[in-house]
């Protein structure tokens, strides 16, 4: 029986329709779909609803949600056109494509799909889409295609116009070239696209035969556009023009920033270019000014953690420092306690390297170690500007310890970042760049040491019953938490966990956002008599555990009892600690 016979006898068609149907198939070539809901006699819903029962294949109801690029991008756009077979997610860990197919019992569809899923090596998962839902994928996933084909055409046409002698990029006729519509609608279609995705930051990398562009999301890099390597420098000078950057310097570093409207939000871009042996390479951070405003919960402290920086928080003076690597959030959580301390009834002043947030009624300053304007220099300038809360990017040296110290000490709350991996490490740190032991217990509040994670999906995440070695070994975890932890040290007989399994929200990668795991110490007068005596890691971590402190391990895995995470994502992110 096929498809028009059973149209027929679920009276769907009459017979009349289905012949007339047929003939016009072999006639013109086009398939029965096309001809039926060209002449109107079914709806296209109910004609892929009948043909989803006819094939036992699930019929995919919507195409809403953003398709990551690096998905769109595992079949070729050739394949994707002719057989009408849509990628619509890429579940990396089972090697599973989804792909939406108009036409599954095609068998040279069938057949492309087997060479490419061996090629690719994926697993392919067939869902039936509608003729419909497939013109509007393709509408949506090309547009980005086409508009940089478009431009790449034009900018080649006037990049051959330019004379062969004048083909330097700090010519006048190369400065037109890079201010002309192409390469500006070229740069903007890689920057929206990486704002649209949720990047937190975009590298534009020059290769050996190409140029890549890879967006990070949720704290991974993702390859996604190649572009010929000819329009490298067009590329790299555009963005210098907009963060105001020297276009003809390529030999050191440059850093910038600048502001565009993406649909209807204001996103800030910070710039850093990096000269490469292949040529510039360019790092774009996104900085959406809704991100510096999130609150200490939405970033992800919980009880004992949350009450000890309140506490922190509310004292006139002293020092708040977070640790961590580049890139594990200090700087988001520093602007979200600047947010809770911005009352009108405060001077808060800061120095930065660089601005990231700007914060309405706070006094920020970016340094110039061009002009000698360090944070040593700037934070000088800062004690006479009568603040009460100073907030300094980094304490990289000797001096600018001194004087965050000394601030702390004459009646000003201080926050800042210093590069430790764990919070214990902090009080020895400080030692060695020369603040006196005796000056830390007076001076520093509070460490928050943190590492980011990827929440899971709230729209997809699977409950599931924890057993065997993972049972044990976060039922261990839990029974080794500290007594004065305020958690419970016991795991009951049935414990139920989450993990990630994927939908069209997260773009079926069962995680969606970050969430920070932290370790927060508190100075207290136990752990400040032992300071004096240049204690080593393991005696502030002997105290510290006294005292209640959990590990970012130990809170991670509280998070994935609550439901937040996963306990692969916190062995992940926690296995270098």
């Amino acid at each position: 029986m096929d498809f028009l016979e059973y149209l027929t006898e679920k009276k769907a068609l009459d017979g009349g329709q289905a012949e007339k149907i047929k003939t016009e198939v072999k006639k013109t070539g086009r398939t029965a779909e096309e001809l039926i809901l060209n002449a109107k006699l079914i709806k296209e819903s109910e004609l892929f609803r009948q043909k989803s029962a006819f094939l036992d294949v699930p019929l995919k109801e919507e195409l809403k949600e953003e398709i990551q690029p690096e998905t769109f991008s595992i079949i070729p756009k050739e394949s994707v056109e002719f057989y009408k077979m849509a990628p619509l997610s890429w579940d990396k860990s089972r090697s599973v494509l989804l792909i939406g197919m108009v036409y599954p019992e095609d068998v040279q569809a069938k057949e492309a799909l087997k060479f490419l899923a061996r090629q690719e090596r994926f697993v392919p998962e067939i869902v039936l889409i509608t003729i419909s839902q497939f013109d509007r994928y393709l509408d949506k996933y090309h547009a980005p295609e086409k508009e940089m084909e478009k431009a790449l055409r034009t900018l080649e046409e006037e990049i051959s116009k330019e004379p062969k002698e004048k083909s330097k990029p700090a010519t006048a006729e190369f400065g037109r070239i890079v201010e002309e519509a192409p390469i500006i609608k070229m740069v903007a279609v890689i920057i929206r696209q990486g704002v649209e995705g949720g990047a937190s930051d975009i590298h534009i990398e020059p290769l050996a035969e190409n140029l890549r562009i890879r967006y990070r999301m949720d704290g991974i890099l993702y390859s996604s556009l190649f572009l010929p390597l000819r329009i490298h420098p067009a590329v790299v000078a555009r963005i210098k023009i907009l963060s105001g950057l020297k276009i003809d310097e390529m030999r050191v570093p440059q850093d910038g920033r600048f502001s565009t409207m993406i649909g209807s939000k204001k996103i800030d871009f910070r710039v850093a270019t990096f000269p490469t042996k292949l040529g510039e390479k360019v790092a774009l951070r996104v900085l959406d000014p809704g991100e510096g405003a999130r609150s200490l919960a939405d970033l992800g402290f919980r009880g004992r953690n949350l009450e000890i920086i309140e506490e922190a928080i509310r004292k006139p003076y002293g020092m708040i420092l977070a640790t961590g690597p580049t890139g594990s959030g200090k700087s988001t959580t520093l602007y979200s306690l600047l947010g809770i301390l911005n009352k009108e009834g405060v001077n808060i002043v800061t120095l930065e390297d660089p601005i990231e947030y700007y914060i309405e009624g706070v006094n920020q300053s970016q340094v110039r170690p061009d002009i000698n304007y360090t944070f040593a220099s700037g934070l000088r300038q800062i004690l006479r500007q009568d603040p009460n809360i100073i907030m300094v990017g980094e304490i990289r040296d000797e001096e600018t310890a001194a004087l965050a110290v000394h601030a702390g000490l004459t009646g000003h709350l201080v926050l800042s970042t210093l590069h430790t991996t764990s919070a214990v490490g902090v009080i020895p740190r400080l030692i060695d760049m020369g603040v006196e032991p005796f000056l830390i217990p007076p001076t520093l509040s509070i460490v928050i040491s943190q590492r980011l994670l990827r929440k899971l999906c709230a729209a997809c995440k699977e409950k599931t019953k924890l057993e065997g070695r993972e049972r044990i070994y976060i039922a261990e975890k839990i029974k080794s938490l500290p007594q004065n932890s305020g958690v419970k040290r016991k795991v009951e007989a049935t414990v139920y966990v989450y993990k990630p399994k994927g939908c069209a929200k997260c773009n079926f990668k069962g995680y969606s956002g970050r969430i920070g795991i932290y370790e927060v110490m508190d100075m207290t007068k136990e752990l400040s008599l032992i300071v004096g005596k240049r204690p080593s890691d393991v005696e502030i971590f002997r105290e510290a555990r006294k005292q209640g402190m959990l590990t970012m391990e130990e809170d991670g895995i509280l998070k994935v009892l609550d439901g937040s995470t996963s306990l692969e994502e916190v062995m992940r992110v926690t296995e270098e600690v």
